[in-house]
C-alpha cells in the first residue's frame, strides 16, 4: 500500500511533465496553471493532491467535440457517489487492482473515470527485524528527478447533507460548491523479495506497489475515457508495473515522517546525510 508521498512542483512543472496544453483564453479561469500547488513533502490521505484526467471538451460553434488532458485537484481518498460523508476517503486511499473491479467503492469508476496521480517519490516502511523492533521509512523516487506517474481514479461526490443555517439556507463550503472531487491509488503485489537489482529491494521493502504508468503510451490508455474494458486496463496495468523499476532507488530518511504535522524537504533527505544537532 501506499499511505505517504512527496508531491512539490508547481502547476505548469507538472503540465510540461505530464502533456497537458493550457487552454485557450476564453478557457483561462479553468487553467491548470492559475491552480495553487503547495508543495507538499508529508502526503497523507485525505489532503488535496494533483491529478491528471481527460475529458470530453464540446467547443463553442460547429468544432467537433474532444477529450481534453487536464490537471485537476482532488482529495486523496475515493468518495463513491453512495457515502453518507466525507470521512468514507480515510479508508479508500488505495485500491488493490486484484479486487478493484468488482469491490463496490470502485467498480464504477474504474470504468470511466480513470486518473494518474503524479509524485516526486513516495514513503514506505520496512518492517522490523526482531519483535519490538521499530519501522524504518524509505524514500522511495526516479534516479532522474523526474515524477513517477500512478494508476489511480476518481470520483465525484455531492454532500447529501449541506450544513443549514436556522433560516434553512446553506452555509460554508457546501453553499460555494457541493461537489467534492476525490481519488485513489491503484495497487498491486510486489516483485518477489528475490529479484535482481530494484524490484527485489521493493520486494523487500514491502508486499503492496502502487502501479506505475511508466511511459506516455501506458498513461494514454489509461486516462482514455471511452475505453471501458477496465479488466483488460487493470490487467495491462499490472502486467507492466515492473518495467520501469530499474529507474528508481531508494534510501532510508528520518522516522520523523511518521507524523503528519512535520512537512519540509528535510524529511526526504538521506538519513545519513542528516547533520546532528549541535545541543
Amino acid at each position: 500500500m501506499c499511505g505517504r508521498y512527496v508531491i512539490a512542483r508547481a502547476a505548469g512543472d507538472l503540465m510540461d511533465a505530464l502533456g497537458i496544453e493550457a487552454p485557450d483564453a476564453d478557457g483561462a479561469e479553468d487553467s491548470a496553471e492559475q491552480l495553487e500547488l503547495r508543495h507538499d513533502y508529508n502526503v497523507a490521505p485525505t489532503k488535496d493532491v494533483p491529478i491528471v484526467l481527460e475529458r470530453l471538451i464540446e467547443p463553442a460553434g460547429h468544432l467537433p467535440a474532444e477529450y481534453r488532458r487536464e490537471l485537476h485537484v482532488a482529495r486523496w481518498g475515493l468518495v463513491p457517489i453512495w457515502a453518507k460523508d466525507l470521512s468514507f476517503s480515510s479508508r479508500a486511499f488505495n485500491g488493490r487492482s486484484e479486487t478493484v473491479t468488482s469491490k463496490p467503492t470502485f467498480r464504477s469508476a474504474v470504468k470511466a473515470r480513470r486518473c494518474a496521480i503524479p509524485v516526486d517519490g513516495y514513503y514506505e516502511w520496512l518492517a522490523p527485524e526482531k519483535p519490538g523492533g521499530r519501522k524504518r521509512p524509505f524514500f522511495v523516487h526516479r534516479k532522474d528527478g523526474a515524477p513517477i506517474v500512478f494508476a489511480g481514479l476518481y470520483e465525484w461526490w455531492k454532500d447529501p447533507n449541506p450544513q443549514q443555517d436556522p433560516a434553512g439556507a446553506t452555509t460554508g463550503a457546501a453553499e460555494e460548491n457541493p461537489w467534492v472531487l476525490s481519488c485513489t491509488m491503484l495497487t498491486c503485489a510486489s516483485p518477489s523479495p528475490d529479484s535482481a537489482g530494484m524490484a527485489g529491494e521493493l520486494g523487500r521493502l514491502h508486499d503492496r506497489l502502487p502501479v506505475p504508468l511508466g511511459d506516455e503510451a501506458a498513461l494514454s490508455a489509461w486516462l482514455d475515457p471511452q475505453n471501458e474494458d477496465a479488466t483488460t486496463l487493470v490487467a495491462e496495468a499490472v502486467a507492466h508495473a515492473y518495467d520501469s523499476l530499474g529507474e528508481w532507488e531508494m534510501h532510508e530518511v528520518d522516522p520523523a515522517v511518521g507524523n503528519v504535522r512535520n512537512n519540509d524537504p528535510e524529511l526526504i533527505t538521506p538519513i545519513n546525510d542528516i547533520e546532528p544537532p549541535l545541543f
